[in-house]
């Protein structure tokens, strides 16, 4: 669940996660394999999956996002182990706020 306050819109996150996606239930990338990700909370800086899937979360929480196309990608495969229209699915652990 994580502790602390919730992030919200504008908040610079800093976070883990893991991708696979749901047509080959491969893993296509990890930040554990190279460093954290950072990104702004509601500025379109991710996929809109993940700008709704991540607010509100706490430090220390765990989420498992699975994302429809039409919040992901859609039509456009993003490169090598995405197609196109895929359902994506992260589990995101959250580190920072701030």
């Amino acid at each position: 669940m994580g502790t602390g306050p919730a992030a919200a819109d504008g908040d610079l996150l800093t976070v883990q996660y893991v991708l696979a996606t749901y047509s080959t239930r491969m893993v296509v990338q990890s930040s554990w394999t190279s460093q954290p990700f950072q990104f702004t909370l509601g500025e379109g800086q991710v996929i809109q999956g993940w700008d709704e899937g991540v607010l509100g979360m706490k430090v220390g929480g765990r989420r498992e996002l699975i994302i429809p196309p039409s919040l992901g990608y859609g039509a456009q495969s993003p490169g090598t182990g995405i197609s196109s229209n895929d359902t994506l699915v992260f589990i995101v652990d959250l580190l920072k706020i701030g």
